[in-house]
């Protein structure tokens, strides 16, 4: 009966995709390290807050600064830095002030990262590849960064060069579904019918596909079809 199911393995970590847009992240220092940290937290559209010294800032991170991208504090860290975190980035040359930084964020609930310092982190960062809305993150559970980085440039290189522009025109095929559809009970079927549309359409039917495109593909919804594209087209208007 047990091997009807997945066997546990233990020894993982819980891979989510946390929404931070306009969360509050603190990053504690302003070197090379931080500098990944601090672009990663801008990309996911994040507030965030620097505390270094000027003088440790490199020049990308100054960068930042001096663009309003990141609020600066011109000091070393502080405990009252965290009053207003959601979460801690902290990537400092100093093992016992990051520890500290750590022992104020476990007494606060504050999920941080302690860069270089695995078991001092409620999360890591992964080797991640991005293309457009598409984001692949290869972990090692903190065991082998470097490793990391080989696996995802292997992944990476064998992922077509458009799939980026493909999942922007499914999502945009999807929000215009939900409004044709929209009623809760409507939702297995809108699954069941998207799964279609990708399953049955190439990837670069999806990536030329446009909004007069989908406006005709929707038109199907009802009845469950899924014609090809160039179906599609050779019954538009005009042609």
């Amino acid at each position: 009966m047990s091997q009807e199911f997945p066997e546990v393995q233990g020894g993982g970590s819980l891979i989510i995709a946390w929404q931070a847009k306009n969360k509050h992240i603190l990053v504690v220092g302003g070197g090379e390290v931080a500098a990944g940290r601090i672009l990663h937290a801008l990309n996911a559209d994040a507030h965030v807050t620097v505390v270094c010294p000027a003088a440790g800032l490199t020049a990308e991170v100054a960068h930042r600064v001096a663009q309003g991208q990141v609020r600066h504090v011109d000091r070393a860290f502080a405990p009252q830095d965290l009053d207003t975190a959601d979460m801690v980035l902290c990537a400092i040359d100093d093992p016992a002030a990051s520890t500290r930084v750590w022992q104020l964020c476990q007494a606060k609930r504050i999920p941080a990262n302690i860069a270089d310092v695995p078991p001092e982190c409620d999360f890591y960062f992964g080797s991640m590849h991005r293309d457009g809305p598409l984001q692949v993150m290869v972990s090692t559970n903190g065991n082998g960064p470097r490793l990391a980085s080989l696996v995802r440039k292997k992944i990476a290189a064998a992922l077509p060069a458009n799939m980026g522009a493909a999942i922007e025109n499914v999502g945009l095929l999807r929000r215009k579904l939900r409004e044709t559809a929209p009623l809760v009970e409507e939702g297995p079927k809108r699954m069941k019918w998207m799964s279609g549309v990708c399953e049955s359409w190439s990837l670069e039917d999806l990536v030329e596909m446009d909004e007069r495109d989908m406006d005709a593909l929707l038109a199907f919804y009802a009845s469950g079809e899924i014609p090809p594209l160039k179906e599609i087209r050779a019954k538009a208007p005009g042609n």
